[in-house]
């Protein structure tokens, strides 16, 4: 008797659990229904899939419409990342059948609300990275009327890939880049479904950090994407030619920066794999590997040192161009930016093989001078610190200034800032400066889910993530950044180059941007790309 007693209770419990499961908010989508779970004054709805799995037949092929499902769909939990190398101890897990994103919104949205969208374009140089995490989770977001959504796209070669029998085969269909053939299907998932979670589809923001950051780029400029987003922000996505921007999929050497074409580099892949013809019999067998064997470990290149990895792919029909191009001739869309970097991306050879200050200067030739006042005044910085700032400002600050310049000719509302912040536990490490990344979780305002160890927040972050969470909701909403309690964020003009800068102590300030000199320079440095830039980036 006490045995059966046990048993009912453990049942009455079981129930009540599947009760509670069951009671979250339910959402009709084009493809059926989602169940979402609250947690306080913020839903979520994780999960999602925006694309059926692209596997099989589909790998290496745009994005295919969802089969709709007729349950209700438990949408309480993150699926899988996209296929990419893990680190010894990860415990992500990860699929070719990836194609999902994430919904935060207020937890009293309706279908009449009709408040702002951001998306979320993860970084991780296009071959990492994802849209789950307690680090880029919306619930900040929701709480400032925002709803928030993440995103997974295809990553490595299965997001970037050309082979010649690829090129032939669907003529009618893109080719290259399905990484942002992903990223439009998610848009495009927003303009039919986004109001049934109380969203706006004619408010669209997107916004990305380095390999994110990029995609914001080439969506700007990509015909495809148009009309899809309203108001963008790039964080330390550069915006000029030659890092992560374009390879040719067919030309041998039709671009210095890129000389080897994509498709030959599918070719050598292929070839790592004893495939040695090029034909749709080879595409059948490149198509019947593992994931394992085309995540290859992440390798990029083969034991002889020959590309194995093309990056991102200027195909001529999806992405027509590079965002440079672009933006030289004015053919980007026109809608309010914010774009800025951190202080201290990164030090190392990562842009020029130079060794020395001296050798530095010297590869920028007739500016030889210009560079070392700019950059060294009095002759007595760390060939670190010079690096270090020699390499953010080429790769991510010049270009960010220049995205700035073109958006402003157009007619956009722009806004530049350049984040500075670094914890004092970590400024012995970090000495020139906040390195790539330091700001996303001040805009999330997810400081407990930093990177490192966790460490409580200071009065001071907490206070910095509060007005950096506000800037970016305040711009989804209304395309400018400013509001009540909030340092002046001036908008961004040629003639007075003001800048929202956050200093290494955490203060906010609108002033003119103290780098200026280190851009002009560098932006002169540009005509002479191929001296300076010895290391393919």
């Amino acid at each position: 008797m006490k045995k059966l007693s046990i048993g009912i209770t453990l049942l009455l419990f079981v129930s009540a659990i599947q009760a509670q499961q069951n009671t979250g908010p339910e959402v009709k989508t084009a493809s059926g229904i989602v169940r979402g779970i609250v947690e306080g004054d913020v839903a979520s709805y994780k999960g999602i899939p925006y694309a059926a799995p692209p596997v099989g037949e589909f790998r290496w092929r745009p994005p295919q419409p969802v089969t709709p499902w007729k349950e209700v769909r438990d949408a309480s939990q993150f699926c899988a990342d996209c296929t990419q190398r893990t680190w010894p101890g990860s415990t992500a897990k990860t699929s070719e059948d990836c194609l999902f994103l994430n919904v935060w919104t207020p937890a009293t949205a309706t279908k009449k609300s009709k408040l702002p969208v951001m998306v979320w374009i993860h970084g991780g140089a296009f071959v990492g990275g994802s849209g789950s995490g307690a680090g880029t989770a919306g619930d900040a977001f929701a709480k400032q009327g925002v709803i928030l959504m993440t995103i997974n796209y295809r990553l490595g070669r299965f997001g970037h890939f050309a082979f010649p029998a690829l090129s032939k085969e669907h003529p009618d269909e893109f080719k290259g880049s399905y990484a942002y053939m992903d990223q439009i299907a998610a848009l495009k998932w927003i303009q039919k479904n986004i109001a049934a979670f109380g969203g706006d589809p004619n408010n669209v923001t997107i916004f990305g950090f380095s390999a994110g950051g990029v995609s914001v780029h080439s969506l700007l400029t990509i015909p495809s994407a148009k009309g899809l987003f309203h108001k963008v922000i790039s964080e330390s996505g550069g915006g000029r030619d030659g890092v992560l921007t374009g390879r040719p999929i067919s030309k041998e050497n039709a671009d210095s920066l890129y000389p080897v074409s994509a498709e030959t580099t599918g070719i050598n892949f292929a070839r790592k794999h004893k495939i040695v013809s090029t034909d749709a019999a080879a595409l059948a067998k490149l198509r019947a590997l593992s994931a394992e064997e085309i995540l290859d470990g992440g390798q990029e290149s083969d034991s002889s040192g020959l590309r194995t990895y093309s990056g991102p792919i200027l195909d001529g029909k999806l992405v027509v161009e590079t965002a440079e191009s672009a933006y030289m001739a004015g053919r980007e869309a026109k809608v309010p930016l914010i774009i800025g970097n951190c202080s201290g991306e990164i030090g190392g050879a990562f842009v020029s093989a130079a060794t020395s200050k001296e050798e530095l200067f010297t590869l920028f030739g007739e500016h030889e001078a210009e560079a070392k006042a700019a950059f060294d005044p009095n002759g007595d910085k760390e060939f670190a610190e010079v690096q270090t700032k020699f390499n953010t400002d080429w790769v991510w600050g010049e270009p960010g200034r220049m995205t700035a310049r073109a958006l402003v000719a157009k007619g956009a509302p722009t806004y530049m800032f350049q984040f500075g912040y670094v914890p004092v536990a970590a400024r012995e490490r970090a000495r020139y400066g906040a390195g790539h990344g330091s700001e996303v979780s001040f805009v999330f305002n997810t400081l407990n889910a930093r990177w490192g160890a966790p460490v409580e927040a200071t009065p001071e972050e907490k206070e910095l993530a509060r007005i950096m969470n506000t800037y970016w909701a305040n711009f989804a909403k209304t395309g400018n950044p400013n509001g009540n309690g909030l340092p002046v964020w001036p908008l961004y003009d040629t003639q007075r180059d003001e800048i929202l800068d956050i200093d290494l102590d955490g203060k906010a300030v609108g002033k003119p941007d103290p780098r200026k000199a280190r851009f002009n320079v560098i932006e002169k440095a540009f005509m002479k790309r191929d001296k300076i830039q010895s290391r393919g980036i």
